[in-house]
């Protein structure tokens, strides 16, 4: 039987630091950041039905929630300053994180190969349910952000500003739903939600 390296990688999840060109009170590595999205993307599911009418599966959003960031465990987290500065650097690194998903696939088991491509590889992903998962990206970012701002750090001030627009520009009714619901909590302490 032929060993598979697959697990191995994204057991390093948990190495790879978010904001890297940030200081941050609190560090955040993808695996938390994957999990938190997942838990997003799960409620924004369960709002969309529950509220809004809609026919997703809440289990499958939250499970590309958590796969969302993998392609990072061999391309590392670009900054989102450098990633987005102009259209050809976004298309180049939309070509290696596409490499990078390929590599992360063949490194399984051929037999199970099918079974993870719609989760890893952005070709196969089904792009309305990833839809959501990309809200959740941008509702976990803008989270972190009031976080280190309630801690005092200005660095994220900008940051902020930037995913507000972003919110606005992916904005849907379970997303407005869950702003209104559940951010302001990060606005407070410790004592002030127990």
């Amino acid at each position: 039987m032929k060993k598979s390296h697959f697990f191995a990688h994204l057991a390093r999840m948990n190495l790879i630091q978010r904001w890297p060109l940030m200081r941050c009170v609190s560090s955040e590595n993808i695996s938390e950041h994957s999990l938190q999205v997942a838990f997003v993307a799960h409620a924004l599911a369960l709002i969309k039905n529950r509220k809004f009418g809609g026919n997703v599966n809440p289990e499958r959003i939250a499970l590309l929630g958590m796969f969302h960031d993998t392609s990072e465990v061999l391309t590392g987290d670009m900054p989102t300053p450098i990633k987005y500065f102009n259209p050809a650097i976004a298309e180049e690194y939309k070509k290696i994180e596409l490499a990078a998903e390929k590599k992360l696939l063949s490194m399984l088991p051929e037999e199970f190969r099918d079974d993870y491509a719609p989760l890893l590889d952005s070709e196969q992903i089904n792009q309305a349910e990833y839809a959501m998962v990309k809200q959740a990206d941008s509702l976990c970012a803008y989270l972190k952000c009031l976080e280190e701002l309630n801690a005092g750090n200005h660095e994220f001030t900008q940051a902020k500003k930037r995913l507000e627009d972003t919110l606005a520009a992916r904005t849907s009714p379970e997303m407005t739903y869950f702003l209104e619901t559940f951010a302001d909590s990060f606005n407070l302490t410790l004592d002030d939600i127990s």
